[in-house]
């Protein structure tokens, strides 16, 4: 890319933080934005997700109900650790306890891993 292209870029995305800075309305705008965004992410994640189980079912079924039920419950366990982890780090030892859960969601899943490799 060329110089007067990456000028003219920045000079863009610049223009467009002045407006959203100065115009009236225009937090709100980029509040509503954010939110779209955000939600389109969590849309793809659960896309992803969905593919991903689709296409290792087998893989999944063949863990056995035991690990099967570990592996959700780490999954679980990491989706609530990221959601709560504002109000857990109010504290220190609720920082300390998001940790932990989050080590133990971590090492569940790669101990399922290496079982599901395993013959």
């Amino acid at each position: 890319m060329s110089r007067v292209g990456t000028l003219r870029n920045v000079a863009i995305v610049l223009l467009i933080a002045a407006a959203v800075d100065f115009l009236p309305g225009g937090g709100r705008a980029a509040d509503t934005f954010g939110a779209v965004l955000s939600v389109a992410f969590i849309a793809g994640m659960v896309y992803f997700v969905s593919r991903v189980y689709r296409e290792q079912r087998i893989t999944i079924y063949g863990l056995g109900d035991q690990r099967r039920a570990m592996l959700y419950g780490a999954v679980a366990v990491g989706v609530f650790a990221l959601a709560a982890k504002q109000r857990m780090w109010l504290s220190g030892f609720g920082e300390f306890v998001w940790f932990v859960l989050l080590g133990l969601a971590g090492y569940t899943l790669y101990a399922i891993y290496r079982f599901s490799r395993t013959y």
